[in-house]
């Protein structure tokens, strides 16, 4: 299932539109409006958004749980509508609810979702997954003997029982611990390396950042913003100076420059890049007596990228 190498996306949406029928004669719900958005192979790809914006309904399109109201989804090079067995094959979703068959074990469960897939049984991989997401001393274990971290990362293996070219995260880490949500991103990060794409839905800004080198951001059933992540942070015009000082009052500051005080004492100046540098507001205390004893800068992170995106959408 080798596609060719002239394909450079992995998933490719075209005007993609879902509208949901109004209950009881009520007005219809229009969740996607016409939804254009490539993801590169290979790419560790950030679908965000708001509640409501039209994440799960984009994911469980790609998933083939939910029918379209109009649009086209190619994936792996496979149209939906004209090869659905094949797009189909070409994905795995974790889906961020935990429903495991509670009479199953892991291994059975592996099992019966590679047989549905029809992988042969000479290339099923059970024990070698379950060893990757660290449930192989549970593999005869009964599902509802699991802790929540367990399930999540059984969910996991179900979703990499076909091989699949594309693997879809939503809120892959909602309540697990930390040192469950290193293992799993760990372990991300190895199938990337091998060359599988991956889809991450995340509340979890931070951890968006962190792993995703593209950012794809939905409001309102609207794709607002798509670019590399390095690309999305620069467009933040702002940066802070944090200095540590002798007074507690905040001195006049230059047009455009907002001042104060956190809660340890330290000053914080807000300024636009394009406007003023750190060094000319350094001088600038200087100039009127301020005592500077250390000082720090502070980029924008992609939460005040988020906010300002969404609001102004």
């Amino acid at each position: 299932m080798r596609r060719s190498d002239a394909m450079e996306n992995a998933i490719e949406l075209r005007a993609l539109r879902k509208v949901y029928a109004g209950q009881g004669g009520g007005e219809d719900k229009v969740a996607l409006e016409g939804l254009d958005l490539d993801i590169p192979q290979g790419s560790i790809f950030g679908l965000l958004g708001p509640n409501g914006a039209g994440k799960s309904t984009t994911i469980n399109i790609l998933a083939g749980l939910t029918n379209k109201t109009s649009g086209s989804v190619r994936i792996w090079g496979f149209d939906q509508d004209t090869n659905p067995r094949m797009s189909r094959a070409s994905i795995g979703v974790v889906p961020q609810e935990l429903n495991v068959d509670p009479f199953f074990s892991p291994r059975g469960a592996l099992e019966v979702q590679a047989g549905l897939y029809g992988v042969p049984k000479s290339q099923r991989r059970t024990d070698q997954i379950l060893a990757k997401v660290g449930l192989l001393d549970k593999a005869e274990a009964y599902a509802r003997t699991l802790s929540g971290g367990m399930r999540r990362r059984l969910l996991v293996a179900k979703a990499l029982v076909h091989a699949p070219q594309v693997l879809v995260l939503d809120e892959p880490t909602a309540g697990v611990d930390i040192e469950l949500r290193q293992m799993l991103w760990d372990y991300v990060r190895e199938l990337n390396d091998a060359g599988t794409t991956i889809i991450l839905t995340t509340h979890y800004l931070e951890e968006a950042q962190q792993m995703c080198d593209r950012i794809g951001i939905i409001s309102q059933g609207n794709l607002v913003a798509c670019d590399d992540t390095v690309n999305l942070l620069a467009r933040m015009d702002r940066k802070a100076l944090v200095v540590t000082t002798d007074g507690t009052d905040v001195p006049a500051l230059p047009e455009g420059v907002r001042g104060q005080r956190r809660e340890d004492g330290s000053l914080v100046l807000s300024y636009r890049k394009s406007a003023h540098s750190a060094m000319d507001l350094l001088d600038h205390l200087r100039n009127q007596g301020v005592v500077i004893r250390d000082m720090a800068t502070e980029e924008p992170d992609l939460e005040d990228v988020f906010r300002e995106i969404t609001k102004s959408a």
